[in-house]
């Protein structure tokens, strides 16, 4: 994705102003995921004043980098102007209150900032409550922490959600409330497991449409059905989960499901949080795997979104990889059978797109032409319970039928094929 830069009327926006800190282990890239973090931030509506990168063995255990750059941090924080040190990594409480004690200033952590931005793009009840519950269970071993920094601060970037004084409240309510939502997640989860039972009864397809976010998942799925869900230039521009059908050149309806978007190193409190959701993917026919073609980490960032999925128990599912973006590459990537080129933005090769998702979509039905005798014309009811009929016209010789017919009628409407 391509950074913006701000424009000088960042105050105008009330951009909350903040220095990013990073601990570099070798243990990933750290430049990339502060890129990363910085966009963020950006999405949440943060300005970043500057970044601060420390080469280590292993964080510090009081305060995560050491006494030297902190003290370095906090001169940053008195000339900048700093409201906010956004760190990548997972705080304990005890970190947050000893760089709070340190520089004045309140902190937050890479999870708690990608939950600020859930809590703000979250529509739906369950989106909401699956919110809700990922930070209580992430602040609840750190309220001594947080609950400070609150006191102290208000609210803020890494405040939204439950609120304040629910923060602030004693371990066992929050408790209380963890089971309440845990329950009535379950309850929905529930009712979604029935109705990805009654799409099987049903003979209904599914395809999921995964990949890292920004990537263009909710562009394509716009593009092929119209759905209007927002697609805007930000992470976690989607949350909730959109299903819409398109019809493929074989005649077959597809459900296409949007997920919610990808990110390396994913907090496992999100994953748990959202595993609801993401099992759409795991329960679909065909995974449609949306790359930015155009982004030079599409590699590293494809091969998030395939662990992540493996994780979930969708290694064997067939899996189309879309290159969106390609209108932006200068380069020539080649194409195969389950790797399609497009440019979601500019309507560029959907057709093509269509024809492979058909083509490794598992065959539950298959397109017939029939001649059915006139003492079968039962059949045609058969075929459409289970199927699809596309034409039927009366001749001399019997009923012509074009139909889509469900695998376990193929069998018996072969003698009525016409070769």
């Amino acid at each position: 994705m391509e950074r913006k830069e701000l424009t000088p009327t960042a105050e105008e926006k009330h951009l909350t102003r903040a220095i990013l800190i990073g601990a570099d282990t070798g243990e990933y890239d750290a430049e990339s995921s502060m890129d990363e973090l910085s966009e963020l931030a950006q999405t949440a509506g943060a300005e970043e004043l500057a970044r601060v990168i420390q080469k280590r063995e292993a964080y510090e255990a009081a305060t995560v980098i050491g006494e030297g750059k902190l003290a370095e941090v906090k001169e940053l924080c008195g000339s900048l102007g700093a409201e906010l040190l956004i760190f990548d990594c997972e705080l304990t409480a005890s970190q947050i209150r000893n760089v709070e004690d340190e520089t004045d200033v309140r902190v937050i952590d890479r999870t708690m900032l990608i939950l600020d931005i859930f809590a703000g793009r979250a529509v739906s009840r369950e989106g909401k409550l699956q919110v809700e519950l990922a930070q209580l269970k992430y602040r609840l071993p750190r309220l001594m922490g947080i609950g400070a920094s609150l006191s102290r601060l208000g609210g803020g970037i890494g405040t939204r959600g439950p609120g304040e004084t629910q923060l602030e409240t004693d371990r066992r309510h929050i408790r209380r409330r963890i089971d309440k939502l845990s329950a009535e997640l379950k309850e929905l989860e529930e009712r979604r497991g029935y109705t990805r039972e009654r799409r099987r009864k049903d003979s209904v397809q599914v395809g999921a449409i995964v990949g890292y976010t920004n990537a263009g998942k909710s562009t394509l799925l716009n593009l092929l059905t119209g759905a209007g869900v927002l697609a805007e230039d930000k992470l976690f521009a989607t949350l909730d989960p959109t299903a819409r059908a398109i019809e493929l050149p074989d005649g077959r309806s597809l459900l296409l499901v949007d997920t919610v978007g990808l990110i390396r190193r994913l907090p496992h409190h999100l994953v748990e949080a959202f595993k609801s959701t993401l099992e759409e993917a795991a329960s679909a026919d065909i995974i449609i795997h949306v790359c930015d073609a155009s982004d030079p980490e599409a590699a590293e960032k494809a091969e998030v979104t395939l662990k992540t999925l493996a994780d979930l128990g969708a290694a064997e599912i067939p899996v189309v990889t879309v290159l969106n973006k390609c209108d932006l590459l200068t380069e020539t990537i080649p194409e195969d059978d389950s790797t399609v080129k497009i440019s979601a933005k500019k309507n560029q090769g959907i057709d093509r797109l269509l024809h492979v998702i058909a083509a490794n979509l598992p065959e539950t039905a298959k397109r017939m032409k029939l001649v059915l005798p006139y003492d079968k014309a039962g059949l045609t009811a058969k075929l459409r319970e289970n199927g699809k009929v596309f034409s039927e016209e009366y001749t001399e010789t019997g009923i012509l039928v074009d139909a889509l017919v469900d695998q376990l009628l193929v069998k018996q409407m072969t003698e009525y094929e016409i070769k």
